[in-house]
């Protein structure tokens, strides 16, 4: 089992138990109080250089990634500094982050934010729409075909754009 296929079938446990723990209907009814719009993809398509800018406290590769910064911090400073949107890693094993780290992002930038993470079931888009993102990251080698074409559709009906990762050209 390669690293993407060990984080996609810890992903998908821990999804369940998030599941458990809070319901789809409570996720559905925070919805309603869902704060302004910030279009991730217009943002990208401004004229001139467009930056997306990530905020990750570890990888699998590095370890932890400046443990002593806050989220607040970091994410204002990309803001003075031109980014054009927010990359917030919310995947807790591997690498650390979690939904409070996109919830304070969201009330530290004016920014839209992509929530970074392995996205494979539909809870996680309402999950994401929930806590504040603006879109989300679907990756091609963590999902079926069927799979990736539903969460897209999914997230749209959540007004959440898409950002798709391939590794290869098959995937593209």
């Amino acid at each position: 089992m390669n690293v993407l296929e060990e984080i996609v079938e810890s992903t998908r446990h821990e999804v369940e138990a998030r599941r458990q723990a809070v319901p789809q209907s409570q996720l559905e009814q925070a919805l309603a109080g869902r704060g302004e719009d910030r279009p991730f993809a217009e943002a990208l398509a401004r004229p001139g250089l467009s930056l997306i800018a990530e905020y990750k406290r570890r990888s699998p590769a590095a370890g932890a990634l400046r443990p002593d910064a806050a989220v607040t911090e970091i994410v204002q400073a990309y803001e003075r500094g031109g980014a054009a949107a927010l990359s917030i890693l919310t995947e807790s094993r591997h690498f650390g982050g979690s939904l409070d780290d996109l919830r304070e992002a969201r009330a530290a930038s004016t920014l839209p934010i992509l929530r970074k993470d392995f996205t494979v079931d539909a809870y996680q888009l309402y999950e994401s729409a929930a806590a504040g993102a603006d879109a989300v990251l679907l990756i091609v080698a963590a999902v079926r075909p069927d799979e990736l074409e539903w969460l897209h559709r999914e997230a749209q009906s959540l007004d959440l754009d898409v950002l798709v990762e391939v590794h290869d050209e098959r995937e593209l």
